[in-house]
């Protein structure tokens, strides 16, 4: 029951657990449930749903004494499964539509829009993964995303979805052969569109039905955890749709968005804005946020379009937005909520991780509160993703004038804790799949592809790459089809999806590939400055202890003899990772295992060797053994 605390926290905004109170709790025999419901502009609220034969005299809820704008009550033949919403009405007098409930632990499959009665017991089986997730997740891991979108990553043969359960059993040994270190899944919030991708969500507590029950979706997280993989979730504040059984106009007044269009409408999505200074709403969106890390066992949020949130005038022009009570363009109480949502998630589970999908260079998205900053763990870096793809898609013969595009990113890598992100924003909407923007012909066009990814998983930051991208999909995604799992055993295919499980293999053995990917001691050029052959050189480096790396790439098709490089220490240098050999569909160009070094001083170190750098490739050396 909600005590007199409670009220105090969620009118304060700070209830971070309403889930525990609000929406539909069954009794712990079977006998009836227990109904909350915010709805602070309504003359009348009931519950209508499969037990009364959806009849609104049957089962009234009442509103609380305390003008907290809450309305409680039981129905004592409410049963698990039962479907239900709540019929309200307005304080004009006017019924609304049906309204599912927002703290719903489950909903009807779509295009149905009931609420359902449901528990979430379940025996999980990854005690071991969650006592010791901190180290996985911490700053110094190995951090490698495989985004997935579980509608079209298989299908069976009829077209049908897979269910959580049967994505389970498929996923699993794909992430373990590929050597991702985490899953992203897309919203799996309950969403009335499937083809929003999630990303219009109306069910904020409940996983999407298309799969399966919450218990099945428990079952994904919990075999993804048993098989030593993290669970990151899309999660969706910034905006939702105005879909008539959802959070629009819940109570028939602008409850949960802003009634001033140019402060509660997204015109870029035809959405409806979250009021972030109404504390009940960041309470709502507090909860659901620790909902899933609490409930789920999941190991982080990657909050979705934070650019859109901080920005006033994100979308809009001239008189379509309405400047802050300073008259800037920040949405100031956007900004508090994204910093108590920080400090929520950290303060109650410090082990998992929140990353901002940010896409403008607003300061220390990635900081600590306490420091005037946002308070995620880490930021996408979309400038690394714009300008390297941007390279890529250039010709060799022209990417000399472009070599800035290559290099820029190191300007600025270390003032966020980056992922680099290669998602599904980058193979939809006609822009193609990545293979596809890479130029000449098909050798050229797998090698450049490899190359790219070399470069990605040696740059420093932490990795995310969209399903299909991992065997070279050549087809754009296409959200009501499976991916094109007929071509990844193909020997181009084939090749490059061998190439990612080693990059990852390497990431996770190699230190200097990881510990200091947020700090400059991390990285150090070798030459960048080599646009003529369009070529760089630059050494990672661990802490104490652990062997530095060579990276050099190459992104011509002409392979390079003799190409010395300054490197740390003299010695025979291993060759452990090498984007040309023929397992992946390379030429073969390589060093034969390694490269002596010798004391010759150059590019600013005290040794140096003579590289075969191979054609359109990235390569890796390992420093001798100084024990």
């Amino acid at each position: 029951m909600l005590t007199d605390h409670d009220i105090y926290l969620f009118r304060e905004g700070t209830h971070s657990r309403l889930h525990d109170h609000l929406g539909c709790h069954l009794a712990p025999a079977g006998d009836g449930a227990r109904f909350a419901v915010w709805a602070p502009g309504a003359r009348s609220v009931a519950v209508v749903g499969d037990w009364n034969g959806w009849n609104g005299e049957a089962d009234r809820l009442q509103p609380r004494w305390d003008s907290s704008g809450l309305w409680e009550g039981s129905a004592g033949a409410a049963r698990a499964g039962h479907a239900y919403k709540y019929r309200i009405v307005a304080g004009d007098g006017a019924t609304l539509p049906d309204k599912s409930d927002p703290f719903a632990f489950f909903c009807e499959e779509p295009p149905r829009t009931a609420s359902r009665a449901w528990r979430l017991d379940y025996a999980w089986g990854d005690a071991d993964w969650m006592a010791n997730r901190r180290a996985r997740n911490a700053h110094d891991a190995p951090i490698s995303i495989y985004e997935v979108h579980a509608g079209s990553w298989r299908r069976h043969a009829d077209g049908r979805f897979l269910s959580y359960r049967e994505l389970a059993e498929a996923l699993v040994p794909w992430v373990i052969e590929t050597g991702f270190t985490h899953v992203e899944l897309m919203p799996v919030t309950e969403h009335p569109f499937y083809g929003s991708w999630g990303y219009q969500t109306t069910g904020y507590f409940a996983p999407t039905a298309r799969y399966g029950t919450p218990q099945d979706f428990m079952y994904l997280v919990d075999c993804l955890h048993r098989n030593g993989i993290g669970v990151i979730l899309d999660w969706v504040p910034s905006h939702f749709p105005t879909d008539a059984h959802g959070l629009a106009r819940f109570d028939g007044t602008h409850l949960y968005e802003h009634a001033d269009p140019r402060q509660g409408f997204h015109p870029e999505w035809n959405s409806s804005i979250f009021n972030y200074g109404r504390h009940e709403v960041s309470a709502f969106l507090l909860s659901s946020a620790l909902f899933w890390l609490e409930r789920y066992h999941v190991d982080g949020l990657r909050v979705d379009a934070v650019a859109s949130m901080l920005y006033l005038d994100y979308a809009r022009t001239g008189d379509e937005w309405i400047p802050n009570r300073y008259g800037g363009r920040e949405n100031l109480e956007a900004v508090a909520f994204l910093r108590r949502l920080n400090e929520s998630v950290y303060r109650d589970f410090p082990d998992a991780l929140t990353i901002a999908e940010e896409s403008t260079a607003w300061p220390m998205v990635s900081r600590p509160t306490h420091a005037g900053g946002l308070g995620f763990g880490l930021k996408w870096n979309m400038g690394w993703m714009n300008d390297t793809l941007a390279y890529a898609r250039e010709d060799p013969v022209h990417r000399k004038h472009h070599h800035g595009k290559l290099t820029f990113s190191l300007w600025y890598a270390f003032n966020e804790n980056f992922v680099l992100p290669l998602s599904h924003d980058e193979v939809v909407h006609g822009k193609g799949s990545l293979i596809g923007k890479m130029p000449g012909d098909d050798w050229q066009q797998f090698a450049n592809l490899r190359a790219l990814f070399g470069y990605m998983w040696t740059h420093p930051g932490k990795k995310l790459l969209f399903m299909g991208s991992e065997f070279g999909q050549r087809r754009e995604w296409a959200h009501e089809e499976a991916l094109e799992w007929h071509v990844a055993s193909l020997p181009g295919h084939g090749g490059v999806a061998r190439w990612v499980a080693d990059l990852n293999r390497a990431y996770r053995a190699e230190p200097a590939l990881h510990q200091l990917d947020f700090a400059p001691e991390g990285f150090q050029w070798v030459d960048f400055g080599d646009a003529q052959h369009s070529a760089i050189a630059f050494l990672r480096r661990p802490r104490a202890g652990a062997p530095a790396l060579l990276v050099a790439c190459n992104f011509t098709p002409v392979p390079r003899t003799g190409y010395a490089r300054g490197v740390p220490s003299a010695g025979r240098w291993t060759e452990i990772l090498n984007s040309d050999a023929a397992i992946y569909g390379g030429a073969g160009w390589g060093n034969l295992g390694g490269v002596e070094a010798a004391a010759r001083p150059s590019h600013g170190q005290p040794c140096s060797l003579a590289l075969t750098l191979p054609p359109l490739a990235t390569v890796v050396l390992r420093e001798p053994d100084r024990g």
